[in-house]
């Protein structure tokens, strides 16, 4: 817990992603390039949707990134809403771009999807419908933040929000089974063996990864800028500038 403590210094924090941010974005090139070629190109035609069902090598990482961001960002907000640590707060309104990135990518991809599979493009089915609103989510938390002046004040109302728009996040992945949905079970499952074939999943995991090295290089640089402009009079800050 020191280690982490001793991070959260922000001159600190700037320095430590400042020095990974290279490697996450040549993670992401790397990653990305070989889960995509593998599932576009090497993995097979599936016996059921034939080339469509190949959407799900972007949509799944988006929908489960879009999940898990939210989560993310509202620890993060209610950390900096409890301990009034001002790095928690902006690593909160870092990620909310990122995680609303993410909900468009999957709602957009899903209604490729399922055109061809169900016929239309959208239906108000528990998922879809969960995930929209998981979008706005995202979208009221930015507006909110941005629309109050007072910075203390807008990290402890977005704090708020972020933390009653959490019971969104189980109702979106619990939805298929809850509910009678049109929206298929879970692609990969902890407690089953996989449904696709071992190239599909690699491409899958790939595609997954790279989108992890994504949210964490813009996260952490979209972070970096919001440090440097809360904290322009600060000494630091100040170095940073007659540095450059």
């Amino acid at each position: 817990m020191s280690g982490l403590y001793h991070f959260a210094a922000p001159v600190r924090f700037y320095g430590l992603t400042g020095s990974l941010l290279p490697w996450l974005w040549a993670a992401v090139a790397v990653l990305g390039g070989a889960g995509l070629y593998q599932g576009f190109v090497l993995a097979p035609t599936d016996a059921t949707q034939g080339e469509v069902y190949r959407i799900l090598f972007i949509h799944v990482p988006a929908a489960w990134l879009a999940m898990v961001l939210y989560l993310a960002m509202a620890f993060w907000a209610v950390v900096g809403w409890i301990t009034k640590a001002r790095l928690a707060s902006l690593l909160a309104r870092a990620i909310a771009p990122t995680g609303a990135l993410f909900a468009l990518i999957a709602l957009f991809s899903g209604a490729l999807w399922g055109q061809p599979t169900w016929g239309t493009w959208w239906v108000w089915d528990a998922r879809l419908t969960s995930t929209l609103l998981l979008f706005f989510l995202y979208v009221a938390y930015l507006a909110l933040v941005g629309a109050i002046d007072d910075v203390q004040r807008a990290d402890q109302a977005g704090a708020l929000l972020a933390l009653v728009g959490a019971f969104n996040v189980p109702v979106i992945y619990f939805s298929v089974r809850w509910w009678n949905t049109l929206h298929q079970g879970a692609s990969i499952s902890m407690t089953a063996a996989p449904k696709m074939a071992e190239t599909m999943l690699s491409a899958l995991l790939l595609c997954t990864l790279a989108c992890w090295a994504y949210a964490f290089a813009v996260v952490f640089q979209r972070t970096r800028a919001l440090l440097v402009e809360r904290e322009r009079h600060t000494a630091w800050v100040q170095e940073l500038r007659d540095a450059r």
